[in-house]
């Protein structure tokens, strides 16, 4: 079978890997030149399957109006003006409006546990199929498998969490409770903050590691088993006839696009016309940008981007750098070594579809990761500015969320077409299982995941 990929994060090179391993043929798309430049590009690096909790809360409605009001809130919304014509692609205010009042609906404590119950089964299930393809592949990509450590400043918020571990561990997540002098014990880093630290969380299986120089390595792997890749194309439009994708249309965004699709250039001459491809199947993965490009098909999912940011210094102090991977709970940001950086990420902004860290917001918020890390790790990483000397790397991505957490995975009322998209924060986490699970349910088996036997199978989109 012929199948093409839109995307080339995280989520398209996985699902792209799967297929090929089950023998398919596969053509990726991606609009930058090369595989994970987009949200798979510098993120928190953590695969946190005991730490899979939706961000819709009995508490959140309350927190988000009080953090309206600060540039440095964990999670921002930022009210959108609804639009219309050209302008409203992407949602305008329409979609973002729509999108809060789904999220409201699941602020309870009912929702919340249907949507742990899934988020969990799917990040125990991918956890097994990246290591499976670890194992097959030896890729290196700075893994760490020390666990994941979430410490607390305050004492209420640490009995909140005690209550979460119970309800996590009911579905199989062995997340402890421990008090300050252990968790200073798992991670000895932390102890120029102790005098801050009440307790934490701590989980042994978890992990971290880059997550796109392994979506990267694992896009050559990809090559070398003959996929075909198209990066530095858009999407032009999905043409549809009878209910049913035909093909595509794609075109180059600049004169350096890779084309190394056998074939393609039999379409057109001219990399810069537009090229139709075809095939038997297509799977949306394009993050944030899913949600607006299936509409133009009749096909609407609950997609809204949520806007993150990470900054990444070089490590001056090896000896005293975290080998554990860190959630800070007061800042709700997750600290990561990356081998010879740190990487320091966190806050969800509901905004408009920007990417961009130059307006004076962004880099509020950019410089609040760097005091944090400042103030939990001193003198560890160089966190100086550009024009002191330093040499920080500040980005912003955005994460494809849906109201539940749960990311869309399936097929659409459209045949042909199917989608793998809005996986939040949780894309690396969730990304080698979300690929082998499509790439399975194309070729006409069901996975696993959908028959536990434990009362709670993942629900794939369209089954």
């Amino acid at each position: 079978m012929k199948v093409i990929v839109l995307g080339a994060g995280i989520i398209g090179i996985s699902t792209a890997w799967h297929l090929l391993e089950l023998g398919h043929d596969v053509t990726v798309v991606d609009r930058q030149p090369a595989a994970a430049l987009e949200t798979s590009f510098a993120n928190a690096g953590q695969i946190s399957v005991s730490y899979c909790e939706p961000w819709a809360n009995k508490d959140a409605p309350l927190k988000a109006l009080k953090w309206m009001f600060s540039k440095e809130a964990p999670l921002l919304f930022r009210p959108q003006w609804p639009t219309f014509g050209p302008s409203a692609k992407f949602g305008g205010g329409w979609q973002q409006w729509r999108w809060g009042m789904q999220f409201l609906g699941q602020c309870n404590d009912a929702a919340f546990e249907r949507n742990v119950q899934q988020i969990v089964a799917l990040g125990a299930y991918s956890h097994l199929a990246l290591k499976d393809i670890v194992d097959a592949t030896n890729i290196d990509y700075n893994r760490l498998q020390q666990g994941i450590a979430h410490y607390f400043t305050d004492q209420h918020a640490l009995d909140a969490a005690g209550e979460a571990a119970l309800l996590m561990q009911k579905y199989g997540v062995s997340r402890q409770v421990m008090g300050r002098d252990a968790i200073l014990t798992i991670e000895p880093a932390l102890k120029s903050f102790a005098a801050h630290i009440v307790g934490g969380t701590y989980t042994a299986s978890d992990e971290s590691g880059d997550a796109r120089v392994f979506t990267q390595k694992l896009a050559r792997l990809c090559e070398a088993k003959g996929a075909e890749f198209l990066y530095g194309h858009e999407v032009l439009a999905l043409n549809k006839s009878n209910n049913t994708i035909k093909s595509i249309a794609v075109k180059a965004v600049n004169a350096g696009s890779r084309c190394q699709n056998r074939g393609i250039n039999s379409y057109e001459t001219d990399e810069f016309e537009a090229k139709t491809l075809m095939a038997d199947a297509f799977v949306v993965a394009c993050g944030s940008f899913t949600a607006p490009l299936l509409r133009t098909v009749g096909v609407d999912v609950p997609i809204y981007p949520g806007k993150g940011y990470s900054a990444t210094f070089k490590i001056l102090k090896p000896e005293l750098a975290p080998n554990v991977s860190v959630i800070d709970d007061q800042a709700k940001c997750a600290i990561t070594r990356l081998g010879d950086q740190l990487r320091v990420a966190g806050t969800i902004e509901i905004g408009a579809f920007d990417n961009t860290i130059s307006s004076n917001l962004s880099q509020i918020r950019c410089r609040m990761l760097t005091k944090r890390v400042e103030a939990v790790l001193p003198g560890v990483c160089d966190t100086r500015s550009m024009e002191e000397g330093g040499s920080p790397n500040y980005w912003s991505g955005l994460r494809p969320a849906t109201p539940t957490n749960i990311p869309i995975i399936g097929k659409t009322s459209v045949d042909k077409l199917w989608v793998n998209a809005g996986h939040g924060t949780l894309g690396w986490t969730h990304g080698a299982g979300s690929g082998k699970a499509i790439a399975q349910l194309i070729d006409g088996q069901m996975p696993v995941i959908a028959q536990s036997k434990a009362g709670y199978p993942f629900k794939f989109y369209g089954f």
